[in-house]
């Protein structure tokens, strides 16, 4: 039975040490990018609760529909760094 593969990715000995301190570069800006927005989420939860709890619409308050926005927030993030980091190159081809 054979391991997991890597698909149609190249080699890992073939991606720049270059790229990887890029990607790594871009990973972490927009790590820190959500972790802004999920201690501004963290910190009106805790010092301003009611903030929270007022009507959004269709009858949800701030605080699910701000968490929705957190989680669908992530993946978008994820998406931004598929699509800067899917070439070596930094999508200069």
């Amino acid at each position: 039975m054979a391991g997991p593969t890597r698909g149609n990715l190249p080699p890992a000995e073939s991606i720049s040490e270059k790229t990887v301190l890029r990607n790594r570069r871009v990973g972490l800006w927009l790590f820190a990018l959500y972790l802004l927005f999920y201690g501004a989420y963290v910190v009106i939860s805790a010092w301003k609760p009611q903030w929270m709890a007022g009507d959004a619409f269709s009858g949800l308050n701030w605080a699910v529909v701000s968490g929705m926005a957190l989680i669908f927030g992530a993946f978008l993030i994820a998406l931004i760094y598929s699509f800067i980091c899917r070439n070596p190159s930094g999508g200069k081809s």
